[in-house]
């Protein structure tokens, strides 16, 4: 009572809002109450320290939501194979998944969903890869050590922080053979990881970085782990090792223990031996009797011993004898009387030994309970170095020298990324075009324009994976890239109806939209490809138009695509609007999209929707009467702008100044060198040549 009266005065201190309290609060109670249940119906004990419970927002990492999760491809693709070709599109988890852990592969799946926001942290693992890129023997060497540790290492800690109540196991009818197997597997499984430990700490003896000088410190010159290690050699036999064969993980978990320590287990051995041995009798008899010598003898946990015979060497019916026949591609599973009858025997024997064989390793179990937080840490260790070294470090060391950067990180200054990638599609296209972004307070929305298909939405993308891979902390697929820490990546992307909420496509991109506009931040980084063009015209361009102004007042940084070129007025009207182009060529009157080259400032294509729709199969009269009623509009278009250009122009010029200030308040360059800039800029400014 005392704790809890103590816990209710000390979350309004950490819970600013009554919203976070009372969440809390429900938290806490349904934890009580599920720890309850846990011991009273499972008939098992949390593990003193073996739990930690804490409330821990968005606050260190990056909040990306399903939407964009979907968008952005970050763990499935839109589109499993590219039309026309063999290649299956993958998405960014899919690409980097080559971790050799589950416990990798699921944190690395958590920090793409999540990215870190901590410069500190991030720094801390970019300097690992950094070693790790430029020491290739301590970059093999940590891939070789970390296959020596079971994928499972992070599973088998559960079955150690729960203590099982015996005096409820009659009563409850609880499996007490499963259960003891599932036990000595993860003593095996522990075993092996502490083996390993030694080839691990000589390995990252010598690294330099701070999160690989950590884990040595931590894991390798904690004599601790040496500790439990010779305990577990006092009774658990020393060529007992982990293995994935069931009837071979089997056998390991029936002699787990070392012989003479327990003689009703040293009995149940050698009963399980016999019912073994007089199973591979029984095959070989068959082979001889019914002239069957390619006849195997495959092992299932479920089946337990069964035949398979090939289907050529069956001539007609196979005996009577044989019962359950199954054809299974080019062979035959079956069995007989004899066999499901030692197969009985077999596992009878097998479950005798796995309960005496945990009632020699209770007192091991005990001991390994009172440091399971050791365990906790070395499985994150692990899982940490798996994702770093597996998943990042082979990323980078696959592809081609300096492909991948390291990138940099301001506290306030700009996104600048030169010739980005995206690195999906640069894995499967091998003549990607890359392309450039910068975006500052001065300029801090960037509008991209240009024809439908010629690269808008790739780009789009390829920023933001750019992003995220940058702030899990691996390298990005670019010549040069530094970074403001993004804390929300909005996206507004596709085109299409929401049945199952009953909206429309318009619809869809409102919802969408609403959804940014309300829950934007002063650092977030926000994507909107073509807004507006799901409604009429003329209120489509007011909503994007009034989108992009409400946008323009914010902090944020902003990148909208669109092929609405009256969205070209606003660098008129606002000077902190950037506009860019994809490039198009033009021939023979078709639209040439191979160049995919982004330039700075409008182009207006001339009627490129109507070539596009002339090579659609439209008629050439609706083509001809589609050119006169376009080329009207235009017309009112072009004096518009013309006239907005000579109103804002002075503004224009001091944000552009102000931009180049902020470019070289951020740059590295010497003081001689900023002075000649700044002359070179006072001078463009008195021109008006900026």
């Amino acid at each position: 009572m005392v704790f809890i009266i103590c816990l209710f005065l000390l979350l309004p201190l950490v819970f600013h809002s009554s919203l976070s309290y009372m969440l809390c609060f429900h938290l806490w109670l349904s934890f009580q109450f599920d720890h309850l249940e846990i011991e009273a119906e499972k008939g098992v004990i949390v593990t003193s320290h073996s739990l930690v419970v804490t409330f821990n927002g968005s606050f260190d990492h990056m909040n990306i939501d399903a939407t964009s999760v979907q968008n952005l491809e970050i763990v499935e693709p839109l589109h499993s194979a590219l039309s026309g070709t063999s290649n299956k599109k993958r998405s960014l988890f899919h690409m980097l998944k080559t971790t050799k852990t589950i416990g990798g592969t699921r944190l690395l799946r958590a920090n793409l969903l999540q990215p870190l926001k901590d410069i500190e942290t991030i720094n801390t693992r970019l300097d690992c890869v950094d070693e790790l890129m430029s020491n290739e023997q301590l970059f093999f060497g940590l891939s070789q050590v970390l296959r020596k540790f079971p994928r499972e290492t992070d599973r088998v800690l559960s079955h150690f922080c729960f203590k099982p109540k015996k005096i409820t196991n009659e009563v409850l009818g609880v499996d007490n053979a499963k259960k003891s197997q599932i036990l000595i597997s993860s003593i095996i499984l522990l075993k092996t990881a502490l083996d390993a430990l030694p080839l691990l700490s000589k390995v990252l003896k010598d690294a330099r970085c701070f999160l690989v000088a950590n884990v040595y410190s931590s894991i390798c010159e904690n004599e601790k782990y040496a500790g439990i290690r010779k305990r577990i050699g006092e009774v658990i036999d020393e060529d007992v090792l982990h293995a994935r064969v069931p009837f071979v993980a089997r056998t390991q978990q029936c002699f787990a223990v070392k012989a003479g320590i327990d003689g009703l287990l040293d009995i149940a051995r050698r009963s399980f031996c016999d019912t073994s041995e007089a199973i591979h009798n029984l095959a070989n008899k068959y082979r001889e009797e019914y002239k069957l010598p390619n006849l195997k003898l495959p092992f299932n946990n479920r089946q337990g011993f069964y035949f398979s015979i090939p289907h050529k060497d069956i001539q007609g019916k196979l005996p009577s004898k044989f019962i359950q026949v199954v054809k299974h591609g080019n062979n035959v599973h079956c069995s007989t009387l004899e066999l499901a009858s030692l197969n009985v025997r077999n596992k009878s024997a097998a479950a005798e030994c796995y309960v005496r064989t945990e009632v020699c390793l209770e007192a091991l179990v005990d001991a390994i309970r009172e440091d399971i937080s050791l365990f906790i840490l070395l499985s994150e260790v692990l899982c940490l170095l798996d994702m770093i070294v597996n998943s990042f470090a082979h990323a980078i060391s696959t592809k081609p020298f300096d492909r991948y950067i390291r990138p940099e990180f301001t506290d306030n200054g700009p996104l600048a990324i030169d010739a980005g990638r995206h690195p999906i599609l640069e894995s499967i296209h091998s003549d990607f075009v890359p392309n450039s972004i910068f975006i500052s307070e001065a300029s801090n929305m960037v509008v991209v324009m240009g024809p439908n298909m010629c690269g808008k939405s790739t780009y789009l993308q390829q920023v933001c994976l750019i992003v995220i891979l940058a702030q899990i902390g691996c390298y990005v697929p670019a010549h040069f890239a530094t970074i403001r820490a993004v804390d929300r990546i909005f996206t507004r992307m596709g085109s299409m109806d929401n049945l199952e909420s009953n909206s429309s496509t318009f619809m869809t991109e409102m919802k969408e939209s609403a959804f940014i506009m309300q829950n934007i931040a002063q650092r977030s980084l926000i994507v909107m490809d073509e807004l507006g063009r799901a409604t009429s015209s003329s209120d489509g361009l007011a909503i994007a138009w009034s989108c992009c102004e409400h946008l323009l007042s914010l902090n944020a940084y902003t990148i909208f695509a669109t092929h609405m070129e009256n969205l070209s007025e606003l660098a008129t009207i606002y000077p902190n609007v950037k506009i860019l182009h994809f490039y198009v060529d033009i021939r023979n009157s078709r639209l040439d999209f191979k160049v995919f080259q982004l330039n700075d400032g409008p182009r207006h294509v001339a009627h490129y929707g109507l070539l596009l729709a002339e090579v659609a199969g439209l008629p050439s009269s609706v083509i001809e009467t589609a050119r006169s009623i376009t080329s009207r509009i235009t017309d009112k278009e072009v004096n518009r702008m013309e006239v907005n250009c000579q109103n804002y122009n002075q503004i224009k010029l001091a944000y552009h100044v102000a931009q180049r200030l902020i470019i070289l308040k951020y740059s590295n360059q010497n003081e001689d060198s900023i002075r000649q800039a700044l002359q070179l800029l006072k001078e463009s400014y008195i021109n008006g040549k900026l």
